[in-house]
């Protein structure tokens, strides 16, 4: 399952984060795929807003990884940027395998190939003009039963009625 829109600015994007929010499952690991300012960090710091994230939402590209609880009993969200690491044998030194992971939000997952969970949904966003080109693929039967759910409820900003 796949999605493609347009997101014509920054609230746009905060929008399709909310949307991923509202129909997220217990347990995914999302990769956000885009170029340097394509709006990866502004797509995370709006779906963890929408999940209840108090607080400052950091950009994890000097610490590598920032982690926000969920509430009580539900877990935690982590935010990865890999862009700083040179292979994936150095995530061995950020504790992930420590916490209760709940859902992973991982910028340049291409770097940690083979040290991450599998991942359920990619989020690719591409700067076009004044806006952004998004695409959301599932590759996962979680993230195909998100798709559907995000489909269902008729909120996906960009995307024509209908879908791609």
């Amino acid at each position: 399952m796949e999605f493609e829109g347009w997101l014509q600015d920054a609230d746009a994007t905060t929008r399709l984060g909310e949307a991923l929010a509202r129909t997220r499952p217990a347990h995914a690991l999302v990769e956000l795929q885009g170029d340097l300012g394509a709006g990866k960090s502004t797509l995370a710091r709006a779906l963890l807003r929408a999940l209840g994230v108090q607080g400052a939402i950091r950009s994890p590209t000097y610490t590598l990884v920032e982690r926000y609880p969920l509430g009580a009993d539900a877990g935690e969200a982590w935010h990865l940027d890999l862009y700083r690491i040179g292979h994936a044998a150095e995530l061995d030194f950020l504790g992930l395998d420590d916490g209760d992971v709940r859902l992973w939000l991982v910028e340049w997952p291409e770097r940690g190939a083979g040290a991450l969970p599998p991942t359920d949904l990619r989020v690719e966003l591409a700067v076009e003009g004044q806006g952004r080109r998004f695409a959301l693929v599932a590759t996962s039967p979680t993230g195909a039963g998100w798709l559907g759910a995000l489909e269902k409820t008729g909120q996906l900003p960009g995307v024509p009625a209908g879908g791609q």
